[in-house]
């Protein structure tokens, strides 16, 4: 990338270009919808709305305990915020499958796997229009992706106790996405390297330390812990602890700040070290949520 070309931000043709050099690498159906369509029998899965660019590909769905009870505290899971992030969406998946019956005598659950099924086709960041989901969580998000879950989620007409949103760290956040906001933003993206391992992000207003450290426990007995770098830094951010650092998650209008959660955790798995295999990386997000809930239930 030409500084020169650093410039001038994206206008709407540079983004329709952008858009137009996108291909589809993974079908979303096949590989998620089918998958929540299974869960049809434990929960209540309802669709909450589908993308404008094409309604039939791309509905959303949520996922929630049945038998909703307003006495228990309710957790919230969201994965493919950051569509491109796979296991995300297939930890939350999985979770939901095989390990949230675990927990129901405590909390209710609400899970909306796959936040961004086009960014997940197209194994992208940001969505058709070149903005990135989660940087838009706020009111009249010009993110459709956001608005239609900000919606959904209040609709429930419930409080959101415990926040888990699933994310992971990928070699393309430097090799393609960074150059790429560079360019559309006409502005030089500060380099940081990958962290080889799991860590989480918590928000610097509410870090509830204890809850980060227990989700890092847990995580520790399936996966590889990210070390800090030379300068004790993760992602370019100070790490707090072991594998957790903090974000002003509301100012940086995150999926993480959203909702106010008494506790709230953003996972970041490396799905791209020679260590762990797409497998490991989604019984990690299990693992940081189990551990979450482990803590979170010990302490109501």
């Amino acid at each position: 990338m030409k500084k020169e070309n650093l410039r001038t931000p994206w206008g709407p043709a540079e983004k329709e270009s952008w858009f137009k050099e996108q291909t589809i690498k993974r079908s979303y159906y096949d590989e998620v919808v089918t998958k929540i369509m299974k869960l049809k029998e434990t929960y209540d899965v309802s669709q909450y709305g589908a993308l404008s660019l094409n309604t039939q590909k791309y509905p959303v769905f949520l996922i929630k305990s049945k038998n909703f009870d307003p006495a228990k505290k309710t957790v919230l899971i969201t994965g493919g915020v950051h569509g491109y992030e796979t296991s995300g969406v297939h930890g939350a998946l999985l979770f939901m499958e095989k390990y949230a019956a675990g927990y129901t005598d405590t909390f209710n659950f609400i899970c909306t796997p796959c936040v961004s099924p086009w960014g997940y086709e197209t194994i992208n960041r940001w969505n058709n229009l070149a903005i990135d989901p989660n940087r838009s969580f706020y009111a009249n998000s010009p993110a459709e992706e956001c608005s239609l879950f900000l919606k959904a989620i209040a609709d429930q007409k419930t409080p959101i106790f415990v926040h888990f949103d699933l994310h992971e760290t990928t070699d393309t956040d430097n090799s393609v996405f960074r150059p790429a906001l560079a360019a559309r933003d006409g502005k030089e993206e500060k380099f940081s390297e990958i962290p080889d391992g799991f860590y989480v992000v918590g928000d610097t207003s509410n870090p509830q330390k204890g809850f980060q450290k227990a989700v890092i426990d847990e995580v520790r007995k399936v996966t590889h812990i990210a070390p800090a770098d030379e300068e004790g830094n993760l992602i370019g951010v100070k790490m707090e602890d072991d594998g957790v650092v903090y974000y002003d998650m509301k100012k940086l209008f995150l999926c993480g700040g959203f909702s106010d959660a008494e506790y709230s955790t953003t996972t970041e798995v490396y799905p791209d070290s020679p260590k762990v295999t797409a497998e490991n990386c989604n019984l990690a997000q299990v693992a940081a949520v189990r551990g979450g809930l482990n803590y979170v239930k010990s302490r109501i």
